[in-house]
């Protein structure tokens, strides 16, 4: 081996290192390991920032934006709660949850579609009387697999189908991944269905503030408008909105107190004090068209989509204790709307606007985005977390929905190349207001981005220093004598072997070029060795580490890390034993 070979090498290594060493985040690493191949000679200083200009940077965070619409419509959970609402079955529910959070995975990023389904799977949990953890890791392995369906439904996908361009002078297209990636995700869906009680049934033991919120019962008041569907219907019709997730503790009809009995009529301008979880008031108050009390900010001068909702809690040296918003006169003097209370211990029987704040309360306030943070501190209420509550925030479903389905249409057809539709896309988020402008950054996961930027100029290294040819001539020795499908085998179980120490998209950085060289030496075609690679680095099961999926997962789940392998590492061999005969009988490699 050359000196800039063994110099390349090393710097792998070093990286490597980094990355188990986790002290410093990977994106950090990532820069550190750039500028030592740069300060190494590896990469010429006028191509050090060349990954910042790929057409994969560009995808994958305008494929987080796409998502974040998308996840913030709210329709995925609508839908559920509609069609779904008394599913009870334990094995029932685990099978509408793996089929939507892979089915959303192979269209926004895995774990995109992972964090709009988990909250219903807390719901399911509770119905079933399980703990979370049952549902939770099987998710997460089928938001990995639903990844590997579609060209954007993971990082790797995306990296690959570049790398392909690269080598070939074609990039894989948008479905060009569905024949391979279907039949893996059905087939771990079925083993997920019929094996998810590997999976230990754990407790969080340190439930975040937000997890611990779930049960809270928020208070609201919701007046029956002229819109409504439910004029002339029954209480009862109405809370069925929400599966018995939300109580009505009184009516209000002009100034007569109504006792709220199921078969209560419901009539126009009728005042109903609602009382439940924040996402069950949600779906009441959005699917029945109910106006939330206080005035309407959306029908402000403020644009729609800088209003918000967010929940705080009053503290003991807060402002509005012992007044009520009435007194307190809030929509006129801060511009925002008290929208629910949360009283521990207690039934709110009250009209909001009658009832006195005491420390501890925890409040839903409506108001302008840009002045809630400021107006909380000369409040005195603490945010509670930064998500953000969307009671009483206005969501369009449609729209998300069809600049998604526009913008893969136009990779399908071939209409537009993946950068420009998915770039298109994410501005057609902003003007189209699905997302608000403060919040477009936030969508975007910078540190993925700079890491995937830093690594492009890296792990070319490989390949300018002829370091790829080294490995693929190692590997190469090894398969010699085997047959094509033990040569494929060896790729694909490398590269889920690399995968739980390198982030996903570094692995493919790091292993297409190796797969390819490695095809070559065998006077294979590279197609199939490359899907390989992108299978292998979407398909960590064994660890919390590999994946940012089987990350999310493992605080609300309570896991250990030796609980992965137990569900995992059956289903490691179960995709290795499918994914040989059909890479060679979608991509043959003569």
């Amino acid at each position: 081996m050359t000196t800039e070979q063994l110099l390349a090498f090393a710097v792998i290594a070093a990286m490597m290192i980094g990355f188990l060493w986790d002290r410093l985040r990977y994106d950090v690493v990532a820069c550190l390991t750039l500028v030592l191949a740069v300060v190494l000679g590896l990469v010429p200083p006028e191509k050090a920032f060349s990954g910042f200009s790929d057409d994969i940077v560009i995808i994958v965070g305008s494929a987080l934006v796409v998502s974040a619409g998308v996840a913030r419509s709210g329709i995925v959970d609508m839908a559920i709660k509609r069609f779904f609402p008394s599913l009870k079955s334990l094995r029932a529910q685990m099978l509408l949850l793996l089929v939507t959070v892979t089915v959303l995975s192979g269209f926004i990023k895995n774990i995109g579609a992972l964090a709009i389904m988990m909250p219903v799977a807390f719901q399911f949990a509770r119905r079933s009387n399980t703990s979370p953890s049952v549902f939770l890791m099987p998710m997460a392995f089928g938001a990995l697999l639903g990844g590997l369906v579609t060209q954007i439904g993971t990082s790797p996908n995306i990296v690959v189908s570049r790398l392909r361009e690269e080598i070939t002078g074609e990039a894989f297209t948008m479905f060009d991944f569905t024949p391979v990636g279907a039949a893996l995700a059905v087939t771990g869906i079925l083993f997920l269905i019929f094996f998810y009680w590997l999976v230990p049934r754990r407790e969080n033991q340190n439930p975040s503030l937000q997890e611990a919120l779930e049960n809270s019962a928020f208070a609201t008041e919701a007046t029956i408008a002229r819109q409504s569907p439910f004029i002339g219907k029954t209480l009862n019709e109405l809370l069925g909105l929400a599966a018995g997730e939300v109580i009505a503790t009184t009516i209000l009809r002009g100034h007569t107190r109504i006792s709220p009995f199921p078969d209560v009529v419901l009539k126009e301008n009728d005042a109903i004090m609602l009382e439940g979880p924040s996402e069950a008031l949600d779906q009441i108050v959005s699917q029945a068209k109910l106006a939330l009390s206080g005035k309407a900010l959306e029908k402000s001068d403020m644009p729609p989509g800088e209003i918000t909702a967010i929940e705080a809690v009053v503290s003991h040296e807060s402002a509005l204790i012992g007044l009520s918003a009435r007194e307190l006169s809030l929509h006129n003097t801060y511009g925002v709307n008290l929208l629910a209370v949360s009283r521990k211990g207690k039934r709110i029987r009250e009209r909001l606007g009658e009832l006195v704040l005491r420390p501890g309360d925890v409040v839903v306030l409506q108001g302008q985005r840009q002045s809630l943070p400021g107006l909380m501190l000369e409040l005195g209420c603490l945010p509670l977390a930064e998500r953000e509550i969307l009671l009483g925030t206005t969501r369009n479903a449609v729209v998300p929905l069809v600049i998604l389905v526009a913008a893969m249409g136009a990779t399908a057809f071939g209409l537009a190349p993946v950068a420009v539709a998915f770039f298109a896309a994410a501005l057609a988020m902003v003007l189209f207001k699905v997302i608000p402008l403060s919040e477009i950054y936030r969508a975007v996961d910078g540190p993925i981005l700079v890491m995937l930027a830093a690594l492009i100029p890296v792990s070319d290294t490989l390949r300018t220093t002829g370091a790829s040819d080294v490995i693929a001539a190692w590997l190469g020795a090894a398969a010699d004598g085997l047959p094509a499908y033990g040569a494929l085998a060896l790729i694909l179980v490398t590269a889920m072997a690399v995968t739980p120490f390198l982030n996903n998209a570094a692995t493919v950085l790091v292993m297409a070029p190796i797969a390819a060289s490695f095809a070559a030496g065998l006077g294979y075609r590279p197609d199939a060795f490359l899907m390989a690679v992108a299978i292998g680095a979407g398909c960590d099961f064994l660890t919390p580490i590999g994946h940012q999926c089987n990350t999310l997962v493992m605080g609300p789940g309570g896991y250990r890390f030796s609980d992965y392998p137990r569900l995992g590492l059956p289903l490691s061999f179960l995709i290795i034993a499918v994914s040989i005969p059909m890479l060679l009988l979608v991509w043959p490699v003569a």
